[in-house]
């Protein structure tokens, strides 16, 4: 499927989703979501439903239907000093967890020991909590690409396409690999991209044309004008087809401080969409900005799925 042209665009036009990931971490990252969507500075957000605060992101989105909140489903609990676990307490989900009880902490572990029927009850476990909060969601993604198998191969896409097309979500999976990161990933990853574009279509999902992201760490020597310039040149590099770029914001408080191995670059990344040398580089580039709920529209069209 040419996803541009289905929603009615030209060839060449570039259309852009600015998601923000991790909805639901704590009260700190979802004042900075909820203050970026209201501005209207961002096109979504994902929810992080097994974490202590998304209840909270919860019922806010629930009562502002008009910003789209998709499931940022989440297999793994990164920090030493806040951790959480599987939302599903229907069945079991001892694959899912280390000894602790908790997510693992890497990708690596979760795909080698993790049962796909468990992640799929999880993640269904993980929409209807949201579902039960009200949200009604308007896409999926996924914490930390756990889903994914990008550290041993072993990746659990198909459950993914599964659930998403019983619930109508379009999922964030690039079928096409950026050119500016076309020279660091090999060959096999580009054709295994299209293969697994090829399979959510099968299986009647809706995917990207490409996925961007800012890095995760604050390197040594980095600024909030160095990482300015590095997302202006990103956006100028924007390929035709749509792309969602995804992000972390959040306002840098005692309690990010409290758990948070990279909080400076999150308050950074919060000011970054607020910017106006950024909506300005977005309107001189030609940038169309989109949404999640464009796409979720598609899918229903196209697959007949609600």
């Amino acid at each position: 499927m040419n996803v541009a042209a289905s929603l009615g665009y030209g060839s060449q036009e570039r259309l852009l989703i600015i998601n923000a990931d991790d909805f639901g971490l704590c009260p700190s990252t979802n004042k900075a979501i909820e203050q970026l969507l209201q501005e209207n500075v961002v096109s979504s957000a994902t929810i992080m439903m097994p974490c202590k605060s998304s209840k909270e992101a919860a019922l806010w989105s629930a009562k502002h239907p008009g910003y789209d909140v998709g499931i940022h489903f989440t297999f793994t609990s990164e920090w030493d000093a806040y951790r959480w676990g599987p939302v599903n307490k229907g069945s079991d989900t001892q694959s899912l967890i280390t000894s602790d009880g908790y997510f693992p902490k890497d990708c690596r572990t979760f795909e080698l020991q993790a049962d796909p029927r468990q992640v799929k009850d999880e993640m269904i476990a993980q929409i209807e909590a949201a579902l039960a909060h009200g949200i009604k969601p308007t896409h999926a993604d996924n914490h930390m690409g756990s889903l994914y198998g990008l550290e041993t191969g072993r990746h659990f896409l198909k459950e993914v396409f599964e659930v998403c097309a019983a619930y109508g979500l379009p999922f964030r999976l690039p079928r096409k690999v950026a050119a500016a990161n076309e020279q660091m990933v090999p060959q096999e990853l580009v054709e295994q991209a299209r293969q697994l574009g090829l399979l959510a279509h099968a299986m009647g999902v809706v995917v990207l044309d490409y996925l961007l992201g800012l890095p995760f760490p604050l390197k040594p020597g980095e600024t909030y004008q160095s990482v300015k310039a590095d997302l202006k040149q990103m956006l100028h590099h924007l390929q035709p087809g749509v792309t969602e770029l995804l992000f972390h914001p959040s306002l840098v408080t005692d309690e990010l401080l409290a758990f948070h191995g990279q909080p400076e670059k999150r308050g950074m990344e919060f000011q970054l969409f607020r910017d106006p040398e950024i909506q300005q580089t977005l309107k001189a580039e030609g940038i169309r900005v989109i949404h999640w709920r464009d796409l979720q529209q598609l899918q229903k069209t196209v697959y007949g799925r609600a």
